[in-house]
């Protein structure tokens, strides 16, 4: 007889002798699942930025009111501070930036720490900070995947040393125009091929993953065609804009769907009437994010791009785009509090904009729920 029988036999057995029966033991069960508030819940919806290169009481009170009292899940770091063109905004050395880590999570301990460090000209962790230098996405792919895997890892490393758990890249954007601005002028984009595009998409993912880093692929719906620079204004891709630019995003072999629950998507503030006739900038366009939900089936964490940039603030006041992003279906709204101006009430703003949508019943306290648990499944 098989041990594994013979043992249950035997208690089975024991358990009548004497004619006693064994006593009942209580079932193990399940811990129930938390309960959030609402606020709670829309806090997990911002991102924000903040100025500062520790927590200040005294400097920058509104970053902790933000944390504590705001319930905001995850923070953006930035080394250059835009509203008055100086560097050092968050980022001095690696010391100092482990410490900044620290003192934000004693506020909550799975707090989201995100940065743009894809490496070339978009690394925010940069040599003149003492960081290593990261070759542009276009430079490790041209030498092939040996080196996209090593600088990945070496990202990865850097990252979870420092505290920083999320980073905005890798860039899924495919080199449609090399003159774009900001993207294929300045080799963000690791190839004109998308298949070359998500096979390094994949390795930096899962090289960050195995730092207990959260990736992010962006710009959907594909920015690699653009001809303008969407800090700056309005672009439209309409009329450039190619089918397989989609393709990284695709499920299927060394598709991204096993990522799913570790990582997130971006939307770029393009137009592609290609997508919707409306015209809405793909990170406010309801059209745009279903297309990534139910044609490509992506159901994690979609992340607007900035809503400080110049094609968003140049065409809509904040309150707006706060309710249109969150109407498109965004999870997670980036504040980046880093565009033409600082403002220290950034954060119940966009927290009053959302709690009037629940109570007026333009959206559901569920709806907010759900985009709030996609952000916690990361953690």
């Amino acid at each position: 007889m098989n041990m594994k029988l013979t043992v249950i036999a035997l208690m089975l057995a024991l358990a009548g002798c004497g004619g006693k029966k064994a006593p009942d033991t209580p079932p193990v069960l399940p811990e129930p699942e938390p309960e959030y508030t609402l606020e709670e819940n829309i806090g997990m919806m911002l991102l924000v930025g903040f100025r500062g290169q520790e927590v200040d009481y005294d400097k920058n009170v509104e970053i902790i009111s933000a944390l504590r009292d705001y319930h905001v899940g995850s923070v953006i770091l930035f080394d250059y501070d835009v509203p008055t063109g100086t560097r050092g905004r968050n980022i001095k050395d690696a010391g100092q930036l482990k410490r900044l880590c620290q003192q934000l999570r004693s506020f909550n301990p799975t707090l989201l720490i995100g940065i743009d460090q894809e490496g070339g000209y978009v690394s925010r962790l940069a040599t003149r900070y003492g960081f290593p230098a990261i070759p542009s996405a276009q430079k490790c792919a041209a030498k092939g995947d040996d080196t996209v895997r090593h600088y990945a890892d070496l990202t990865g490393q850097m990252l979870e040393e420092i505290g920083i758990n999320l980073d905005f890249a890798p860039v899924a954007d495919v080199n449609v125009n090399p003159a774009c601005p900001v993207i294929g002028g300045i080799e963000r984009s690791f190839s004109g091929d998308p298949a070359v595009v998500r096979r390094c998409c994949m390795i930096w993912s899962e090289e960050l993953l195995n730092h207990h880093v959260v990736s992010c692929w962006k710009h959907f719906p594909g920015h690699g065609s653009a001809t303008g620079d969407t800090h700056k204004g309005l672009v439209d891709v309409t009329n450039t804009w190619q089918p397989y630019e989609l393709d990284p995003y695709r499920h299927g072999e060394n598709g991204m769907e096993r990522l799913m629950p570790f990582t997130m998507v971006m939307t770029a503030h393009v137009i592609n009437r290609q997508l919707d006739p409306s015209g809405l900038p793909a990170s406010l366009s309801p059209k745009i994010t279903s297309y990534l939900r139910d044609t490509l089936d992506f159901q994690g964490v979609i992340v607007t791009d900035d809503l400080a940039m110049g094609a968003i603030v140049q065409q809509y006041s904040f309150e707006k785009a706060v309710r249109m992003a969150v109407l498109a279906g965004a999870d997670l709204l980036c504040l980046s509090n880093n565009g033409g101006t600082y403002d220290v009430n950034m954060v119940p703003r966009a927290v009053k904009v959302i709690q009037q949508m629940v109570e007026d019943g333009t959206v559901s306290a569920e709806r907010i729920a759900q985009s709030a648990e996609r952000v916690r499944s990361l953690l």
